[in-house]
């Protein structure tokens, strides 16, 4: 793909050990159930290469606002890794706009007594102000995301309470 940036090595990588199984994680991030819950927000999941992988942050925002539209599973191992495109909040429309897309990482791998160690990687970053914007934003939203998985569980309820919203509701940044 032609795309006239200069991609850098610079990358986001977060690991943790997580109090959860290795089915609960794997779940949380590859159905429709568990990303609602891991994200607070609708979603559409396809899990097969090139499969959907969009969040919907912002659902009364215009079609291509409203969250991770276009992006797509890369590929996976089941409960070993996931990997998918990502794009950038509405307000970095340089990023959120390009044809390019960086791509996210996760790594699941069973420690001992329903722990599970957990890696991500964002990675893909070309050089550029609007892509720096960006990589600072991820910087703490994965941070963000890191420690949501640890205290999910199946009937937890308001995901979205980790989200920061304007006046008029719409999330405008992770907590």
């Amino acid at each position: 793909m032609k795309h006239n940036l200069v991609i850098t090595d610079r990358k986001i990588h977060k690991v943790s050990v997580i109090n959860q199984s290795i089915d609960h994680l794997w779940w949380l991030w590859t159905t429709h159930e568990g990303l609602k819950k891991l994200f607070g927000a609708n979603n559409k999941i396809e899990l097969e290469p090139f499969g959907a992988f969009e969040i919907y942050f912002n659902e009364d925002e215009p079609l291509g606002n409203q969250g991770s539209e276009s992006c797509q599973i890369l590929s996976y191992l089941p409960k070993e890794m996931l990997s998918f495109t990502w794009n950038a909040p509405p307000y970095n429309t340089v990023v959120r706009n390009h044809a390019y897309k960086t791509w996210v990482v996760v790594k699941f791998k069973e420690v001992n007594n329903g722990h599970t160690a957990v890696s991500l990687t964002h990675l893909g970053w070309p050089a550029g102000e609007a892509w720096d914007e960006a990589l600072h934003y991820f910087e703490k939203a994965w941070s963000t995301v890191m420690k949501r998985m640890e205290t999910i569980h199946a009937d937890t309820v308001d995901p979205s309470s980790f989200f920061i919203k304007d006046q008029d509701g719409k999330v405008i940044a992770i907590k």
